[in-house]
């Protein structure tokens, strides 16, 4: 993952942090739909609707999903395992 430099972080963490305080606001039910077109409308308005950049934006998906699983689901089901033992 070609994580951002450190100082281009603030920028996009200010724009960012109202949104997420908005998403969170709202009741469970509504938030993976809401949040479904915000990246939607993100990335409608970023990639021109060509097979290269529509391409590139499937490629976005993609790491962002692997990334996710990587940095946060794995070291939760580690945890998990830890604390109540592996499937056998």
């Amino acid at each position: 993952m070609p994580y951002i430099k450190k100082e281009d972080r603030p920028a996009i963490d200010e724009l960012v942090a109202p949104l997420i305080n908005h998403l969170k606001s709202l009741p469970e039910d509504k938030q993976d739909g809401a949040l479904n077109y915000v990246f939607t409308k993100i990335l409608k308005n970023l990639y021109p609707l060509k097979y290269f950049h529509l391409n590139r934006a499937l490629g976005v998906l993609s790491a962002v999903t692997n990334e996710f699983y990587r940095r946060v689901i794995a070291p939760f089901e580690d945890t998990k395992i830890k604390e109540n033992g592996d499937v056998e």
